[in-house]
């Protein structure tokens, strides 16, 4: 099974934050788009993209939309990732014994992002780190609040796509 795509309906789930709050994805929808982004803290390519993700939280914050990050990780590996990377935007923990929101999503590979209208539908799904994948999501969260898209990248910043292999 491939990631869920653009079009296909987000199944609902809750999970455990970090700070072992539930998160459940139809009460964070009633609130607005939900940007998902699945990682395991020993890949690279999550290494690289969360910085920048991260950057989308410093730069929009949670109004309006949400960014979360489900780990397939444990809490102390999850925590370690965290403070190294940087990452301020909460971070929910999928079950390492089944990863039952992963599964249901239908990730092969990490990281996968994707965005989630309000309505629960999947609207953008990208698996790995694609440059104009995360432009995308930085113009759709920036007409969210009615503003200018951020810029993101350095200048002079050599900022690569990384595909799963």
């Amino acid at each position: 099974m491939e990631a869920l795509t653009a079009g296909s309906k987000a199944p609902d789930f809750e999970l455990k934050a970090m700070d072992s709050k539930p998160f459940v994805l139809r009460e964070e929808l009633a609130s607005g788009p939900v940007v998902l982004a699945f990682f395991k803290v020993s890949c690279p390519t999550c290494q690289y993209a969360f910085p920048f993700f991260e950057r989308l939280e410093r730069r929009y914050g949670h109004e309006k939309v949400r960014i979360i990050g489900i780990s397939q990780n444990d809490p102390k590996q999850t925590a370690a990732f965290t403070k190294e990377f940087g990452v301020t935007f909460p971070v929910l923990l999928d079950d390492t014994d089944n990863y039952p929101v992963s599964n249901a999503y239908g990730l092969t590979n990490v990281p996968t992002v994707f965005w989630i209208t309000k309505d629960g539908n999947i609207e953008l799904s990208s698996v790995g780190w694609l440059k104009a994948d995360f432009e995308a999501i930085s113009r759709k969260m920036a007409e969210s609040l009615n503003t200018a898209p951020a810029v993101l990248f350095k200048a002079g910043e050599d900022v690569r796509d990384f595909r799963a292999g």
